[in-house]
């Protein structure tokens, strides 16, 4: 059984990790698709956000990270999938994901949705904070694995 994580991963946090290596533990193979997004619209690129990710995830998991555009519905079957899992950290997420699991099931009524619950200690972390502070200035090491914050120096403490 195939499982299929997506998301913008820009940048990869904490939490996308927790979720994966859980989300793992539930398939013979998980599948991290990174949504391909124009450059003007993400702080990294598609090939980078892979590249963190895969350094950041353990190499023994049964999990493979790939690039993904369209629809995460027609990229799940085009996997063989049978899964679409999303993590959830505030009654904010669950509100927006909510909407979006009407849609899936809408469109892949064949396809199953699970939602993981963030870990506690990560229920304050999102990507769009990670850069914010980040671009300020400040040390986020502590909430991002260490492939991403080599990144983040690089992008915004590099003279």
């Amino acid at each position: 059984m195939i499982g299929v994580y997506a998301g913008r991963f820009d940048p990869p946090t904490n939490g996308h990790i927790d979720i994966a290596c859980r989300a793992a533990r539930l398939f013979d193979e998980l599948v991290v698709a990174v949504y391909d997004l124009p450059p003007e619209r993400c702080q990294f690129s598609t090939d980078q956000r892979v590249a963190m990710l895969q350094a950041s995830l353990p190499a023994d998991a049964p999990i493979s990270v790939e690039p993904f555009s369209g629809s995460l519905t027609d990229f799940v079957r085009r996997r063989g999938a049978s899964t679409i899992v999303r993590g959830l950290r505030a009654v904010t997420d669950f509100s927006a994901e909510f909407d979006q699991a009407l849609m899936y099931k809408d469109l892949a009524p064949d396809l199953e949705q699970i939602y993981l619950m963030t870990a506690l200690r990560y229920i304050f972390l999102s990507a769009s904070r990670i850069r914010e502070v980040a671009a300020l200035g400040h040390d986020v090491s502590g909430f991002v694995p260490a492939a991403v914050a080599e990144q983040l120096r690089h992008r915004f403490y590099s003279p």
